[in-house]
């Protein structure tokens, strides 16, 4: 790998490199819960609903709010996952096993771990339901209750993962498919999916075409692989800088992208996979295929959907600038399940992470919020084995960049800082309640061009 000391230069780029040293360093277990408490309370100062990098990172930082006996988090998984990994474990650059740990070890300390699934809110009466048949009451209630993967609504599916040469890099069930697809590939067409839903990690689906063509140049493959991107979407990114790249990328790797075009069906046993013309309803393609990514519809989960919480669509509610609820006061949302009009990301949910701390750290004290939101989110586009274009941006879809560099470029060091530090990050200081997004980093960057 080529030393970090020749791919960047200059004060600045050596505090970067620093970090990204840390970054590659084994992370120390976390010291945090074991285990639910056998005597769980049935009220709490604030209750957290979900136990992903929303939930968890709140739970942390309410807890130095107010004491860790008057935080719960309820959520029913074993297992907390890094999600934003599996695009590189689908590529076969890191193992499925590094982006798990016991969920259990990262609730944080002293806060109860309820361990069950929401089936009913009722923020009328200012408390939950859970599948248990338990009723849980609380003072601040915050939803980060992420989204929903629905396989089941293309035909076919899930049932098709049980055949080879399809994968699905949104599932831990999944994702290692992807890899084996991309490893038994001979030659054919190479599919890769966005639907017409919203859905997390916007940039993903595209991400392991590039890297799939990345493989098939490294395996001698490529000229036998007739790579398609088929996307529900009118453009290939939102923010139209990033969008320039990505499109000369595509050229330039001799990439097929075809817009407007939705899958609605796949026939595993045939290898067959049908698309809908959004642009003419009712008129379908059937595209052969020797391997096939497959991104799912997504939606919010079921029980927001019908809960007064949620919007006309099912999502939370919130306010875009605070996070708080628009009805209900001491309602706050997070994340995937909310409907703040930006990018669902892990770098999304760090900042919102911090705005929502002063959030309710004024309100507890019958004050107005004052920090605001900006739609901050992040993207890195991996475009290669080693190379990501780091696509940072607010609610405008204009650029929020945090190096001094142009971040439309590839570069090595954002592949490192994706790849390594961010989980270093993620599961060091974003889960503990430390890592508010990269605000500060952006601030001494400019600050040391002044």
């Amino acid at each position: 790998m080529t030393p970090l000391a020749t791919a960047v230069s200059g004060p600045r780029a050596r505090l970067f490199a620093c970090f990204l040293r840390l970054g590659t360093q084994q992370a120390s277990p976390l010291q945090l819960h074991t285990g639910a408490s056998l005597a769980a309370k049935n009220h709490y100062e604030v209750l957290v609903l979900g136990g992903g990098s929303g939930g968890i990172t709140m739970a942390a930082r309410m807890k130095r709010r107010v004491g860790a006996d008057n935080v719960a988090v309820v959520e029913p998984s074993e297992r907390h996952f890094y999600q934003p990994i599996w695009t590189l474990v689908g590529a076969g650059a890191k193992q499925l096993s590094s982006s798990g740990r016991p969920t259990a070890s990262v609730i944080p300390s002293g806060v109860e771990w309820i361990k069950a699934r929401v089936v009913e809110l009722n923020p009328d009466k200012n408390c939950i339901h859970t599948d248990t048949g338990k009723e849980i009451s609380y003072k601040y209630l915050i939803i980060a209750l992420g989204i929903q993967l629905d396989y089941e609504k293309i035909k076919g599916l899930p049932e098709g993962f049980d055949h080879p040469k399809i994968g699905s890099n949104y599932s831990v069930k999944t994702v290692e498919k992807t890899w084996k697809a991309l490893q038994d590939f001979k030659e054919g067409n190479a599919i890769f999916t966005f639907p017409n839903t919203p859905v997390k990690c916007a940039g993903a689906p595209q991400k392991i075409m590039y890297l799939s063509e990345a493989y098939f140049r490294k395996t001698g493959k490529r000229s036998k692989a007739n790579i398609i991107f088929n996307t529900s979407l009118g453009t290939i990114f939102g923010v139209k800088k990033y969008a320039a790249a990505l499109q000369e990328i595509i050229r330039e790797r001799n990439l097929t992208v075809n817009y407007k075009q939705n899958l609605i069906e796949v026939r595993a046993d045939r290898q067959e996979a049908v698309f809908e013309n959004l642009d003419k309803p009712g008129e379908t393609q059937v595209i052969s295929y020797e391997m096939l990514h497959v991104t799912p519809p997504m939606s919010s989960p079921d029980v927001l959907k019908a809960s007064p919480v949620a919007d006309a669509v099912g999502w939370v509610d919130v306010d875009k600038e605070t996070l708080q609820h628009k009805k209900y006061p001491n309602v706050f949302g997070i994340g995937d399940c909310t409907n703040l009009p930006t990018s669902k990301t892990a770098a999304a949910v760090a900042a919102q992470s911090g705005i929502l701390d002063r959030t309710i750290s004024l309100i507890m004290k019958n004050k107005k919020p004052t920090k605001k939101y900006d739609g901050y989110t992040s993207c890195p586009l991996v475009t290669g084995y080693n190379r990501v274009i780091l696509a940072e941006f607010d609610y405008n879809a204009q650029p929020l960049e945090t190096f001094p560099f142009d971040q439309s470029r590839e570069r090595l060091t954002m592949y490192l800082m994706k790849a390594d530090l961010m989980p270093f990050l993620y599961w060091n200081m974003m889960l503990r309640g430390y890592w508010g997004g990269p605000a500060f980093l952006r601030k001494l960057f400019h600050l040391g061009m002044s």
